[in-house]
């Protein structure tokens, strides 16, 4: 099962291979991805797949959390901007 996952990111050097690298270590998959560059920032919509029924969506989310630079956007904040 896919889920997806909105985050904002800067727009600096290397920041958006981390946070694919960060979803690749972690044991997920990368279905789809969707980004809109906002000035000094970037808005993803990664879709992502568990490797295995283990894979814990909620411990990705505080992982990319972690990341310098990059955090999670509530769904809500993705759909106003869509309308």
């Amino acid at each position: 099962m896919s889920n997806t996952i909105h985050i904002q990111i800067d727009r600096a050097d290397g920041s958006l291979q981390r946070l694919i690298g960060l979803v690749e270590r972690r044991g997920f998959y990368i279905d789809g991805m969707n980004m809109a560059d906002e000035g000094p920032f970037r808005r993803i919509a990664l879709t992502v797949r568990g490797r295995d029924a283990a894979r814990c969506l909620d411990n990705l989310g505080r992982q990319i959390d972690r990341l310098f630079g990059v955090s999670r956007l509530p769904d809500e904040a993705m759909r106003s901007e869509a309308a």
